[in-house]
């Protein structure tokens, strides 16, 4: 390597660590932002999915209601603030009188704010990580719709944190059993099994069809547990 590529390369470097110092105050203050934001919510709900389900989709319009019904049983809505199942979500909770919120992530493609949205509870993050910190911090159940690998990360991440005891258990609710029924099929058949996880861990999960559902798993949950922060 002559010693022009060295030197460049070198200052490329230097340059990538002293933007990785400053990057951490910009994480710093989407946190704080954050925080300070929902620190004032009561208890909220949310509700994952993709943004690529239109409205007049079986799912949109389920998502809608359950957000709905919901939000009548005095639950806040949280979704990622975006268009498909996110805005159905938010388009439910103001339906139903609650508390909308968006978590909006800035993405070169699908994602843009929804105008459902309470207009004191839409924040936009940068840093995926700190967005997936929010959700999970201020939500008391998590209903997962379907969706791609965004959705399938929120799920697990969440199932995860469960599971290993870093928050508190909360109703954790897959909806639509054709949609989700080969992964619970095969987590209980080859993860299960091969005892990667335990019982305990596959009972995490509840699985619903209908909004109905959906409100029973959650008010039955809260009729044995008390209400109060994730961490």
């Amino acid at each position: 390597m002559n010693d022009t590529i060295k030197l460049g390369k070198q200052r490329r470097w230097s340059e990538s660590k002293a933007h990785s110092s400053w990057q951490i105050f910009k994480i710093m203050a989407e946190f704080v932002d954050g925080f300070e934001a929902l620190a004032k919510l009561g208890p909220c709900i949310s509700i994952f999915g993709s943004a690529r389900t239109d409205p007049g989709n079986p799912y949109y319009e389920l998502a809608t209601d359950i957000a709905k019904r919901l939000s009548e049983e005095g639950f806040g809505i949280i979704s990622g603030g975006g268009p498909g199942i996110m805005e159905a979500a938010n388009k439910g909770a103001q339906l139903g009188g609650g508390k909308s919120v968006g978590l909006n992530i800035d993405l070169p493609f699908e994602q843009h704010a929804n105008p459902y949205i309470d207009r004191d509870a839409s924040l936009n993050f940068d840093y995926f990580f700190v967005r997936k910190t929010l959700f999970v911090k201020y939500s008391q159940g998590f209903v997962m719709m379907p969706g791609g690998f965004g959705t399938m990360d929120e799920f697990f991440e969440v199932a995860t944190l469960i599971q290993t005891g870093k928050m508190m258990q909360v109703p954790l609710i897959l909806v639509g059993k054709t949609y989700w029924g080969g992964l619970l099929t095969w987590l209980e058949s080859v993860m299960l099994v091969e005892k990667y996880i335990g019982p305990d861990d596959f009972a995490l999960l509840q699985i619903a069809d209908t909004a109905d559902e959906v409100v029973e798993h959650v008010l039955k949950f809260y009729s044995k547990h008390s209400l109060q922060p994730n961490f």
